[in-house]
């Protein structure tokens, strides 16, 4: 019994061991320690970080496969496309601390100029890529997207949602790609103060068309994203995306300009969907991401300084599910 107790021991100071060795091997490396610098708010594809890093594709997918293995990173689908992020460290890792202390001391460090302009671009194209869809099908976007969901399919969950958050019709409200206005229409009911933020002149200009009809001229229309409106110095109690983060280039920007637009104990509310594998999305709909997990949200949230408060969860006939969450910026 004693020497079973003891083989025991030995075989879980070995295993311990080799996977401590991994992970120092994985972080005893300049380029590797690089990849996990720029994927501190980001998720890259193989072939952008290919661009950022100046570097072969198979020399790449080395680095990244001794970082998968050490748990430093992971991968989600994205179509055709495998895209990486820093791994979420969980209490159980038993490297938890030595990921944690290096993470920061990395963090501490900035992005060189010549990556950042190149992470810039590679962004601009993301976001030209969704403006153009839009440019190219305002006409027929509420159809498209009701091969999706349709508005009524949740509607009455989110009024419920903001119901619940208890704010004063007085309270200043964003709705960020208020699309054909219909939802901004039903806030126009509820609150004094609300902007209509978008980057596509056309779906802003039918989101005031609905405005409009509903005689509702206390709406103010800013054409851009939330770092026109935070150069604009809109503050908010509310911000809400409605079916919009999965059409933004860079979601943790967006999670940070948040922040910043959102008076102190104001609230973001996401609706959008949960992580699926229906590529064929990205040319219907315009989405540059096929939804997103719960821990991206609340990973891109921690981040920008939010509390994670409510959720709500949506399954649809057709497979996909609606995440409804709501975060918070707290008081100081």
């Amino acid at each position: 019994m004693a020497t079973a107790t003891l083989k025991s021991s030995d075989m879980e100071i070995s295993s311990f061991v080799e996977d401590l060795t991994r992970v120092q091997k994985a972080l005893a490396d300049s380029l590797r320690l690089q990849i996990l610098r720029l994927l501190k708010n980001e998720s890259f594809g193989v072939l952008e970080l290919c661009r950022i890093l100046d570097i072969r594709q198979s020399a790449l997918s080395h680095h990244l496969k001794v970082l998968s293995t050490a748990r430093l990173v992971s991968t989600r689908r994205e179509g055709n496309s495998i895209f990486y992020r820093r791994a979420f460290l969980a209490d159980e890792d038993k490297f938890r601390d030595i990921k944690r202390s290096t993470f920061d001391v990395i963090d501490n460090f900035p992005v060189p100029d010549k990556q950042a302009q190149k992470i810039k671009q590679i962004q601009l194209e993301r976001a030209e890529l969704s403006l153009s869809f839009f440019n190219r099908n305002s006409d027929k976007f509420k159809e498209q997207q009701g091969l999706i969901v349709e508005h009524g399919d949740y509607s009455a969950s989110v009024h419920d949602i903001i119901d619940n958050l208890g704010m004063s019709s007085n309270a200043s409200v964003l709705e960020v790609g208020p699309g054909e206005g219909e939802f901004l229409v039903e806030l126009a009911e509820k609150f004094k103060t609300l902007y209509a933020l978008d980057n596509s002149k056309d779906m802003l200009e039918k989101s005031h068309d609905a405005a409009h009809a509903a005689q509702h001229s206390h709406v103010s229309f800013v054409l851009g994203d939330t770092g026109v409106a935070r150069n604009k110095n809109i503050s908010a109690d509310l911000i809400i995306f409605n079916m919009v983060l999965h059409h933004i280039s860079s979601p943790a920007k967006t999670f940070k300009d948040s922040s910043q637009l959102l008076n102190e104990s104001g609230y973001l509310l996401i609706i959008d969907l949960g992580s699926h594998d229906q590529d064929w999305v990205r040319e219907s709909c315009g989405d540059l991401w096929l939804g997103f997990d719960n821990e991206d949200l609340d990973y891109w949230a921690n981040k920008a300084g939010l509390t994670t408060e409510q959720s709500s969860y949506l399954g649809l006939r057709n497979g996909f599910q609606i995440q409804m969450r709501v975060f918070k910026k707290p008081a100081r």
